[in-house]
Order: C-alpha cells, then sequence, then structure tokens
C-alpha cells in the first residue's frame, strides 16, 4: 500500500512541476509601448505583447528575404483612455500626429499583411532586443476602415 501511495506522490509532484513550468515558459506581458520602454534593461529579451499605432511613412518592406520593418507609436491600450480621447480611430490617428509619443520600431518576418497601412493598430508578439528594436514573432492588424465604418462621426470622413 506504501509503494501505491509513494508512487502516486511522485507522479502528482512530476504533473504539478509539469504544469508550472509550462506556464511560466509560456507566459507573456501585454505592455503599451511606453511601459515596455520604461522597463528599459529588464524588458530585453523578455516575451511580451505589445499594441501601438503603425506610423505609415514607416513601412519598409524586403520581397527577397520577407522582412518588414515599420514604426508603431504609444497608445493608450485601456478602453476607457481609449474613449477620453474620443475613441479608437481617433485615438489611433492622434498617437501617429504626435511626434511627442514614444515610438517603437518593429522588425516582423514573413509576409507583409494586407491590412498594414498608416494608422492601423498593430498587436506584436515577441521580444525587445538589445538595440530597441521589437523582434515580432507574430503580427496581428486591426483595420482603422472597420472603426470608420462603425464611427463615422469620429473620423475626418
Amino acid at each position: 500500500m506504501n509503494k501505491f501511495m509513494v508512487g502516486g506522490l511522485l507522479i502528482l509532484a512530476a504533473v504539478v512541476y509539469l504544469i508550472a513550468s509550462s506556464t511560466v515558459a509560456g507566459a507573456q506581458y501585454f505592455f503599451t509601448i511606453n511601459e515596455l520602454v520604461e522597463r528599459g534593461d529588464e524588458a530585453v529579451g523578455t516575451p511580451a505583447r505589445v499594441t501601438g499605432a503603425v506610423i505609415g511613412d514607416t513601412i519598409q518592406y524586403d520581397a527577397d528575404s520577407l522582412t518588414l520593418t515599420f514604426d508603431v507609436a504609444h497608445m493608450p491600450a485601456d478602453e476607457e483612455l481609449l474613449n477620453d480621447e474620443g475613441g479608437l480611430a481617433l485615438a489611433l490617428h492622434q498617437a501617429v500626429s504626435d511626434p511627442s509619443r514614444t515610438r517603437m520600431t518593429v522588425v516582423y518576418v514573413g509576409p507583409r499583411p494586407d491590412l498594414l497601412q498608416d494608422e492601423a493598430q498593430a498587436i506584436v508578439t515577441g521580444q525587445l532586443g538589445a538595440d530597441g528594436i521589437f523582434y515580432a514573432d507574430e503580427l496581428l492588424l486591426k483595420c482603422p476602415t472597420r472603426y470608420e465604418e462603425a464611427a463615422p462621426e469620429q473620423t475626418g470622413n
């Protein structure tokens, strides 16, 4: 009987260890650009997810190497703060238009998404390099034209 209890406890301990180690290894933290930059060297190499407004005139794509480079400007991640800025479409516009907002360069290797354009909201997953560039493994974009249809009074069109 004692052999079974000891064996069961060892199996339970192994399962708990595997769950805990996989959770820690797969942990990603969601940051605004300001928060990530403020963390400084502590943020380098840490898996992270960041959101920002795409600055259209910085978009560069090398079709041979599939390397996409663009800058994103800080925008609030909290829905209340977005509403205080007049909604998402206006917040994206203000983030791109305001040169005092914190900006960060993103490098992504893969096909260029169709939705990548000026004032799109980019959500990138990856890690900050020691050179201050965010190296993205995953790139998600929200199309600004959807916001124009949802709330035409927020846009100038």
